[in-house]
């Protein structure tokens, strides 16, 4: 059990190695093919990078409104700029916060307030319990918040599952537009050369887009978003169990009932 000041557990802010080193490797050693081969400018085709990329947002935009796009958008940066947040932290955060408030009462909490708002979930929440509001209802509060940022996620994952999903067709589209146009100019060869590489860049670009970079930045939303979904849940229990006035051992069971084993908290041993 600790005695001390309340630890805050701040987001840490920091570029996520496991998706820069990703990207890079992988379209690094796409590139070293491409360079060994000795014809690194054959694969450069303007045409095919407008009807793959431009097609591409064109059609995921019918699909979604501009603000669900400019959100995924913003999305894309938090993921490769993610802020990592550790559960047993939190476990142990919102113990200290039930600790206090079992020892020294509610209003105890106006102290520590400030010091929570590098958490605006949690702090939301110790904010309405120091208000009175009763545990059941700051619960209730808290879930339909967690419930609306799960479907923010879910329709920015949608975004890029659809783009992953478009790519490729996009670069079958223009693979036919190339083939119809080498097959419209069969009589003049100096055009059958440009009119193949359209048909068969567009299909390669598609393909990296789609399995390089839409589909892993999709995983990688699905994997922050629980794990930020499963720091809030500790913090909704917390600020419910500290708005009901429950002792904090069994909060402490509660918590451990949720975390990965790994990660379980022996708080008051």
């Amino acid at each position: 059990m600790a005695n001390g000041p309340i630890a805050v557990d701040r987001p840490r802010s920091a570029m996520d190695l496991a998706t820069i080193i990703g990207l890079i490797c992988g379209f690094g050693l796409v590139s070293a093919a491409i360079v060994l081969g000795g014809s690194p400018g054959s694969f450069v085709n303007a045409p095919s990078v407008l009807i793959v990329i431009g097609g591409t947002l064109s059609i995921v935009t019918m699909c979604f409104s501009l603000s669900e796009m400019g959100h995924t958008v913003r999305v894309i940066g938090k993921t490769v700029f993610y802020s990592s947040r550790d559960p047993s932290a939190a476990a142990v955060q919102v113990l200290q916060i039930a600790e206090l408030a079992r020892r020294q009462g509610v209003l105890a909490l106006q102290n520590v307030l400030n010091g929570l708002e590098g958490e605006p979930f949690l702090y939301k929440g110790m904010s309405m319990v120091v208000d009175g509001t009763p545990g059941e209802e700051v619960e209730a509060i808290l879930r339909r918040d967690m419930l609306a940022t799960a479907q923010r996620h879910t329709k920015s994952t949608g975004v890029l599952r659809k783009a992953a999903e478009f790519s490729p067709a996009m670069g079958l589209i223009g693979t036919l537009i190339g083939l119809v146009q080498m097959l419209g100019n069969l009589d003049d060869p100096s055009t059958i050369g440009p009119s193949m590489a359209v048909a068969l860049l567009t299909t390669f670009y598609g393909a990296v887009l789609s399995n390089m970079v839409f589909a892993p930045l999709a995983s990688k939303l699905e994997r922050n978003s629980a794990e930020e979904a499963l720091v809030n849940h500790i913090y909704l229990m917390g600020a419910a169990s500290v708005g009901r006035q429950e002792n904090p051992r069994r909060l402490e069971m509660l918590l451990n009932s949720v975390l990965p084993p790994a990660k379980r908290v022996q708080y008051f041993d």
